[in-house]
């Protein structure tokens, strides 16, 4: 991430994504979550999804989808591929400069290069494999 917030976009990620992208912290503040519009939209209707559905008549729900909307920010790649990450969202996420970005279904997650390798060493694959 330079100085002005930018991140460059691999070309293999580039070649695959339309050049409008929603970017948001994901529900734990620990990483950046980068979708299409549409896979955005999804994601938030798969989350209520969890819940038995968005009811606009809950309160909560209304509040919840509100926050949601709230942390994302609509983004546009530039002509050298990168994108911008807001202050306030790298701050929230703790991005200081070196990132390291992980693809996953329907988007894919920006990481401060640090935490990734601190929260990736926690994590136990032989629970899935046995």
């Amino acid at each position: 991430v330079d100085a002005k917030g930018r991140m460059s976009l691999p070309a293999s990620f580039r070649k695959v994504l339309s050049s409008d992208l929603v970017v948001t912290p994901n529900p734990h503040d620990e990483c950046i979550y980068v979708f299409e519009p549409e896979s955005f939209d999804q994601w938030i209707e798969d989350a209520f999804a969890r819940v038995g559905g968005y009811n606009p008549l809950d309160a909560a729900h209304v509040a919840q989808r509100r926050k949601l909307f709230a942390r994302a920010v609509d983004v546009t790649t530039d002509s050298a591929g990168r994108i911008m990450l807001s202050a306030d969202q790298r701050k929230k996420v703790g991005i200081d400069k070196d990132v390291v970005l992980v693809g996953n279904s329907g988007y894919f997650e920006v990481w401060d290069a640090k935490r990734y390798d601190q929260v990736d060493a926690d994590v136990d694959l032989s629970l899935l494999f046995g």
